[in-house]
């Protein structure tokens, strides 16, 4: 091969990689476009807010599910895990309130974070000392979280204290400067996560060990580390998500969060990101995340296609996605 033709080659691949990277974001216009031409309603101001705000438990979670899939994890366990967190979270600051009054949610948080970052570690340790596939692992722990919610709250709901509730009402319906604070929160963490994954050596790890787990182990790279790492980051996004989700309903039940993990990794997966590892992106996971939020708000809006094939449609979307990077040769 010539110098020129390389040179060539080399340019067609950088603009396939950019017009890659885009299209997310071109698939949520039209979207949108088409959202318009349905349904008049769709574009209203409160529908719009609505739409970003409930895309932000999802869009949250996703963002800590880039860096396990990066890695060249799967985390399954997502959703069973957020009903696990809002249940510990819920009892904790249950059980503060009569001594700490207000401060009960504060302490509440704190632990759901901890807790997160222990759910996820666990989840880590469990494939990389045990040498175990992560499908296997978080498909058993997505039991395990399941199983302890329920046992929680005895197969039906558990309540925020009566006495917490408008104190801790504004974290999901209040608003800085007409902004949800959901938004707001997302925003902080999805800044965070494209800071630490595109500017940090860690986040140059783990795309390596997502890439060639062996190569990068050849390298000086503690693969078992970088893994379990992510599966912390995970963990603290659930948590994050779950601070935010429990003003909204005020309860955790045996249903919370249920089939999250297949809107999490479908969001991650139309973001851009490979599901064999090796490529994260951040802010396509987010473009993910509102894709299919906006999908499910225009199934409500028209008459078309019923609401309650919502999940039939996602399941469809990331089948659609998995043969568009097949077939693109995506690396």
């Amino acid at each position: 091969m010539t110098t020129a033709t390389a040179t060539v080659a080399t340019a067609d691949e950088g603009r396939r990689i950019r017009w890659a990277d885009l299209a997310p974001f071109i698939a949520l216009g039209v979207i949108v476009f088409l959202g318009v031409l349905i349904n008049s309603n769709f574009a209203s101001t409160a529908n719009l807010i609505n739409v970003i705000t409930r895309s932000a438990f999802i869009a949250i979670i996703a963002v800590g599910a880039t860096f396990v899939i990066s890695s060249g994890g799967l985390d399954l366990s997502v959703g069973s895990m957020m009903a696990f967190v809002t249940g510990i979270m819920i009892m904790t600051m249950n059980g503060l309130a009569p001594a700490y009054g207000g401060w009960a949610i504060v302490m509440g948080a704190g632990v759901a974070l901890v807790v997160g970052a222990l759910c996820g570690l666990f989840n880590g340790l469990i494939i990389t000392v045990g040498r175990i596939e992560p499908f296997i692992v978080t498909l058993g722990t997505m039991g395990i979280f399941r199983a302890f919610i329920t046992f929680m709250t005895d197969g039906g709901s558990l309540p925020i204290d009566r006495s917490l509730r408008e104190a801790y009402r504004p974290v999901y319906f209040g608003d800085f400067l007409g902004v949800p604070y959901p938004v707001l929160i997302t925003l902080a963490v999805v800044l965070l996560g494209a800071f630490l994954l595109y500017r940090t050596k860690y986040g140059r790890r783990l795309t390596s060990v997502g890439s060639n787990a062996e190569v990068a182990r050849f390298s000086g790279v503690n693969v078992g580390r970088v893994r379990a790492a992510a599966y912390v980051i995970q963990g603290l996004c659930v948590a994050v998500a779950a601070i935010c989700y429990v003003p909204r309903l005020g309860a955790a039940t045996p249903t919370t969060g249920q089939l999250w993990e297949l809107q999490v990794i479908t969001a991650v997966v139309i973001g851009g990101t490979l599901l064999r590892g090796g490529r994260g992106r951040i802010w396509g996971t987010v473009a993910g995340a509102l894709i299919l939020e906006i999908i499910a708000n225009v199934m409500v809006l028209s008459d078309m296609v019923s609401e309650y094939l919502v999940g039939a449609v996602q399941g469809a979307i990331i089948i659609i996605a998995m043969l568009a990077h097949r077939f693109t040769g995506s690396r």
